[in-house]
């Protein structure tokens, strides 16, 4: 065997090797989520808020965290959409351009995904003491928008600069404004992108825990107002894993079955969306 066919063996391994890597994480992670938390998942779970004493191995749900993390993750994410599109059309190639604006703006982008989440908690909560605001679903929204923004920004950011340079030109060759091409030929071009951007940003803050632990607080009851504590499922998780009571151990890897299931929906529901709004693609 010569040496280009070695090396292409050599690629080929690894990268079935990868894969299969990839798919035994997904399998492991679910199979001990699903294993221990089943035999503790029941209907009463997902229906109830927690009655006295949950916490201790008492009746109830966790009903409240899961329209915690909900209301969490719906109203970041419609935050950072809206923040997000305008950044991203800037930065195409007929506005910002190469622009060191344009560079400075990605690499702050790049910055801020990197950034670990408790950190946006821990800025979120001086932000709040500083506007004398408590823990509060506001709180929570808007750390959660810090941790999605960069995430969804840079992924429609790589998506709008796939748009073929031909197609705008064409567009401008017909009379149309830099307006026109943007809201109708590049838009239509990257909409199945910014769908899974947005719904993977999504399914990203619904399972964020550290953002909202000093920002969103927590609470027995349902969401009622922005100014006042939510629950949330991550918080859910860790409040229950740290008890002493294998029961209430238990109910934390049903509580992750719960997210786990969000989050899959999410992304399943991203790639049908994208799926078919590509019929408007032109390849």
């Amino acid at each position: 065997m010569d040496r280009r066919r070695l090396e292409e063996a050599l690629f080929k391994v690894l990268m079935m090797a990868s894969t299969v890597l990839v798919l035994a994480s997904l399998a492991g992670v679910m199979g001990v989520v699903l294993v221990r938390g089943l035999p503790a998942l029941d209907l009463a779970m997902i229906t109830q808020t927690p009655k006295g004493g949950y916490y201790l191995g008492k009746e109830g749900g966790v009903l409240n965290a899961i329209a915690g993390s909900l209301c969490l993750a719906v109203g970041a994410t419609a935050i950072a959409l809206v923040l997000s599109l305008p950044i991203v059309f800037y930065l195409q190639r007929d506005y910002a351009g190469r622009s060191r604006l344009a560079s400075y703006t990605r690499l702050a982008l790049d910055v801020l995904w990197g950034i670990p989440s408790i950190v946006y908690g821990a800025f979120g909560f001086v932000i709040m003491l500083y506007m004398g605001l408590r823990a509060s679903l506001l709180g929570g929204v808007i750390a959660l928008t810090l941790v999605e923004l960069p995430i969804m920004a840079r992924a429609m950011d790589e998506v709008v600069r796939l748009v073929p340079a031909e197609l705008k030109d064409a567009s401008y060759a017909l009379g149309a404004t830099r307006i026109e091409t943007t809201t109708r030929v590049v838009w239509r071009q990257v909409l199945p992108g910014i769908v899974t951007a947005a719904l993977l940003a999504f399914g990203r803050g619904i399972g964020d825990a550290a953002s909202v632990l000093f920002t969103a607080g927590y609470s027995d009851y349902l969401p009622s107002s922005l100014m006042e504590p939510v629950a949330s499922l991550p918080l859910a998780v860790f409040f229950q894993i740290l008890t002493p009571f294998p029961e209430v151990q238990q109910r934390a890897y049903a509580s992750g079955a719960i997210l786990l299931a969000l989050v899959l929906i999410v992304s399943v529901a991203s790639r049908l969306l994208a799926r078919r709004f590509e019929r408007h693609v032109v390849r």
